[in-house]
Order: structure tokens, then C-alpha cells, then sequence
């Protein structure tokens, strides 16, 4: 087997061998003080088996952990709970060494029954996990969600400090399965002590425990003494309020009252924002790992003829695009984000070129055009940015009806295949985990182009998912560079068939009160949007 310890950087870095595993941390970082965090709605769980949206993500990583972790602020993989692992040379064996001593909130030290038991929990169909299919490479998950058995088969406990996952098949992803927040270690006894409320009396291993939680006022986390890191967290403790509006967030931390407003910078104050020195200076902008795009339905006249679908390519105006949501995204060259590994930064895309559109819909069939239906979620900016691809596609001759309703309604025509054109904005494709597979089978695969799926351009290049499934196939880490050449690959051939239009990659801009210290990426983390466990009070 091939052995990789806490020491060995090459096999946890997604982009280049040898990045650095550890964090650096600012040196004028140090312990003490409070944040203080505002949002407009409560949290609805901490579970991190049920939590699934972008406001829990970050305090349920501060509260918990998994085996496998991110360099805060990046997306490169790092050592978790385990301190080394080592796989088998078929790429189907994972054996992880826990680090000893980490202790749960509740004083227990960890043990690699608890590993277990938190994955055969997530995969339980009585949990009902939003995450429970991503692990579907784990020996024995059918059985598990089939309901004839209660145990994952493939996580075995070698010892109180050593548990054994076999794999169905090879899986390049399955490192960043461990660690996502589906993944985190939970103690059994608290989730049995809280009498199915786990989510309200979270207990994990994590920077930060959850000491008070009054609904709908205020959620309060403070330092863990024990944490396993040394000298982690900075902050002796973080303060959620909640019922705070955007706009009066804003003023408060204009106030010196707040730290972070976490619903962002309202879109109404982005420009005066922007415009003022002093509150342009708190401002933290960073990538995410997102893109906006339009599908055309390649299974029907006249998005059929790829020569069609090109020519829309080449007829939407991006940059003017990204002036309607105040420059709050960068325009997009292809389905992966920059900011993800597998991305070909050295791809131009399709460029704006209106006469060279008009000759490929010639070239089509189609040389007076023809009229289509957008489908569009009907919340600002949708509706305008809808109403700016309509008038660059009048340019070169396609007469567009806007179909503007409730994202139900949207995600219904596009996994139906009734919608010929959809812009995917309030609903555009946010990567689970730093990994451009994620980018592909749900939403370019086949298998999410069948009735109900993702993939509402109902693309299917079967060559293509062939040579995503051995992309993923490569599971040793030596082999990491060729992986994201073949991903690559992919997505190439992908702008070649042209099923989506890519517009843009959003941004996320928020903001820091000036007493709060630490890389501005922290605050933008890619993984974490908020990295609490390394910020702290100058």
C-alpha cells in the first residue's frame, strides 16, 4: 500500500506536487477577543449530516471535523482527524490513522468507532442526508440505502485508532468526500442524548463549541480549550445575531457595532460602497467556485445544430453582462471556474463577434433567425440579466420570449426538457467539493439529462462520460496532473459541442470591521465562506 503521511504534500495538493500541506498563519495573529456576526434569517441545523446551505456550511466546519481538511482559504486538501492514510495500489483501500487524544466537545476522546458510526449515520436513509449520495463509492452504500443492511460494509475498525473504507471502484474524489461537512465525526451519545434534535445541540471535535442558541436572536460559539490544533482558534469566541436586514447591517458595521455582515454588502449600497475609500478598505473579494450559464436543449429544432448553439456563444455580450450585477463577476471562458482545479486558464472561449454569429446561424439554416423561449427565476437581477441576453440575441436575428417564474417552475421545464433556453441564475451550479467532476455528471453527464435531472441542455456525448469515469479512475494521487489534463480534456470538447453559453463566474465581495485582522481570503474562503478557526481580532 502506498503510504502518505501528515509530512507528504504531493498527494494532498489538487493543483501542483508539493504545496504546502500546513497553513502559514499571519504573524500578527494572536488569542482573544470576539466577532461578531450578523444574518437576516436564522439557521435552521448544525447537524452536520442535514446541514446543506451556504449560511450553515461555515459554522458547522467550525464546530466539527472530518478526516480530511482544506488549507483555509484555498482549495488544496490537507490532514484532518487523520493524521496519516495509506491506499491500496488498486486504488480501492483506504486505510486512515487517526490522530490520538482529540477530544469531542463533551470531553470523550475520538475513536474510530465514531468514524464509523458518523458514516454508517449519513448514509442511513432514516437520517434523510442531503449529502448521503456522495458517498456512493463506499463498499456496501446500495445495500444501506436499499435498506437491507444498517452498516456500511466497506468501513471496517482495525483498531481504536485505525478504520479500514473499501471502495466499490476507484474514485479520484473520494479524499474530498472526507472532507466535506457530510463527513464530520459525531459521537454517538450526544446524537442519541438529543433525542433526534441534533442539529439545535451540536457536538463535535471541532475549533469552536456551540454554547448558547435563543431561536431567531442569537447563536453563540466559544473557543474549544481542547482543540486538537495547537494554538487554534485565534478568536475566544464568535457571536451570530440574527433578524438583522442587509441594509441596517451595513449601517452597524459602518458603526463600529458589527464585524461581518454575513448576508453580504446589500446590492443597492454595492456601488456607493465601492466608490468610498474607507468602506472600499473592509471590503474581502474572492472567487467562488460557480458559474452562470445558459443551456440550450441540443435534443430539439434549432438548438440541434451545433453551429446554432455557437452562434449564441458568440452573440452575448459578457462584459456588458457583468456591468448589470455592478461588476460583481468575471466573464466566463467554460464551465469550470477559475478558482477549480481542471480549469484551462489558457482558453479565450467564444469570442463577442456578432457578424461571424450571423453566418454560423446561415451556415445553420437559420439566416433570418428564429424565435425561442429563456426561461428565467423571476428574482433581481434575473430578469434583467434575461432582458440583456435577449436584446444581444435580437442583434444577430433570434427573437427571444422571456419565460420569467418561480425557480420551482424554471427547475421543472429544464429537467423536463421543455424549456428550449434556460438561464441559470438563482439556480447556477455551485461546486460541493473543490473537484471538476462535480461540474460534469449532474449537470453535462448523461445521467442528468434524463427527465428530472440537472443537466437541462439534456447533452449526453457518451464518449465523454466514458472519459469522465476514467478520469475518475485515476485515484492515485502520482497521477494527479494527468487527471485534471483528462478533465480538462473534457470540458474542452464540451465548448466544442457547445450545450451551454457560460456568461460569468460570480465573485463574493463582503466586508470586515477594521479591528479584525487575517487574509482577506479568509473571509471569502472558497470552502468554508467564512474561515472562523483562522481570523482574528488585531
Amino acid at each position: 500500500m502506498k503510504k502518505l503521511l501528515a509530512s507528504t504534500a504531493v498527494m494532498l495538493a489538487l493543483s501542483l506536487p508539493g504545496a504546502a500541506e500546513e497553513y502559514t498563519p499571519d504573524p500578527a495573529a494572536k488569542q482573544g477577543g470576539t466577532m461578531v456576526m450578523t444574518y437576516k434569517d436564522d439557521v435552521a441545523t448544525l447537524d452536520p449530516a442535514i446541514g446543506y446551505d451556504w449560511q450553515n456550511w461555515s459554522m458547522i466546519r467550525s464546530l466539527f471535523d472530518g478526516l480530511m481538511d482544506y488549507v483555509p482559504g484555498t482549495t488544496d486538501l490537507r490532514l484532518g482527524l487523520a493524521e496519516s492514510f495509506e491506499i491500496s495500489e488498486d486504488g480501492l483501500t483506504y486505510v486512515f490513522k487517526l490522530r490520538p487524544g482529540v477530544k469531542f466537545h463533551n470531553g470523550r476522546e475520538m475513536t474510530a468507532e465514531d468514524v464509523k458510526y458518523s458514516l454508517d449515520r449519513v448514509t442511513l436513509p432514516a437520517t434523510q442526508s442531503p449529502g448521503s449520495g456522495f458517498f456512493s463509492m463506499i463498499k456496501g452504500y446500495d445495500a444501506m440505502v436499499g435498506g437491507t443492511a444498517t452498516s456500511l460494509e466497506g468501513v471496517t475498525v482495525v483498531d481504536p485508532l485505525t478504520v479500514k473504507i473499501e471502495l466499490s471502484r476507484p474514485d479520484a474524489t473520494f479524499l474530498h468526500v472526507m472532507a466535506i461537512n457530510f463527513s464530520s465525526v459525531v459521537p454517538k451519545e450526544a446524537v442519541d442524548a438529543a433525542g433526534g434534535d441534533f442539529g439545535k445541540l451540536p457536538v463535535g471535535t471541532g475549533a469552536f463549541k456551540m454554547t448558547e442558541w435563543t431561536l431567531g436572536q442569537r447563536l453563540v460559539f466559544e473557543r474549544n480549550p481542547d482543540y486538537w490544533r495547537a494554538g487554534e482558534p485565534y478568536l475566544d469566541g464568535v457571536t451570530f445575531e440574527f433578524g438583522q436586514e442587509p441594509v441596517v447591517a451595513l449601517l452597524r458595521l459602518q458603526n463600529g457595532e458589527i464585524d461581518v455582515p454575513g448576508d453580504g454588502i446589500p446590492p443597492a449600497k454595492f456601488t456607493e460602497v465601492m466608490g468610498d475609500p474607507a468602506q472600499k478598505a473592509m471590503v474581502a473579494q474572492g472567487n467562488v467556485l460557480h458559474t452562470g450559464y445558459i443551456t440550450m436543449n441540443v435534443t430539439a429544432a434549432p438548438f440541434d445544430k451545433v453551429e446554432v448553439r455557437r452562434a449564441v456563444n458568440m452573440a452575448i455580450n459578457k462584459d456588458r453582462i457583468v456591468q448589470v450585477i455592478n461588476n460583481r463577476a468575471a466573464p466566463a471562458t467554460q464551465p469550470l471556474p477559475p478558482a477549480m482545479p481542471g480549469y484551462t486558464a489558457d482558453y479565450a472561449g467564444y469570442p463577442y463577434d456578432v457578424e461571424g454569429a450571423k453566418k454560423l446561424l446561415a451556415d445553420a439554416g437559420y439566416p433570418d433567425g428564429f424565435e425561442t423561449d429563456l426561461y428565467v427565476v423571476n428574482t433581481d437581477p434575473n430578469p434583467r440579466i434575461a432582458q440583456a441576453i435577449q436584446q444581444d440575441l435580437a442583434a444577430i436575428g433570434i427573437t427571444v420570449n422571456l419565460q420569467s417564474l418561480a425557480a420551482p417552475n424554471v427547475i421543472e421545464a429544464g429537467g423536463a426538457g421543455t424549456a428550449p433556453m434556460v438561464w441559470s441564475g438563482g439556480l447556477a451550479w455551485v461546486a460541493d467539493f473543490p473537484d471538476p467532476s462535480n461540474f460534469f455528471g449532474p449537470i453535462l453527464g448523461c445521467a442528468g439529462a434524463e427527465p428530472g435531472g440537472w443537466n437541462w441542455a439534456k447533452y449526453c456525448n457518451a464518449d465523454l462520460d466514458a472519459a469522465a469515469v476514467a478520469a475518475d479512475s485515476m485515484s492515485d494521487p502520482a497521477k494527479t496532473a494527468d487527471r485534471l489534463k483528462a478533465w480538462s480534456d473534457i470540458y474542452m470538447k464540451v465548448m466544442e459541442d457547445a450545450p451551454w453559453a457560460p456568461l460569468f463566474n460570480d465573485q463574493r465581495f463582503t466586508m470586515r470591521s477594521d479591528r479584525m485582522g487575517g487574509d482577506p481570503a479568509l473571509y471569502v474562503d472558497p470552502i468554508a465562506t467564512v474561515n472562523f478557526d483562522y481570523v482574528f481580532v488585531k
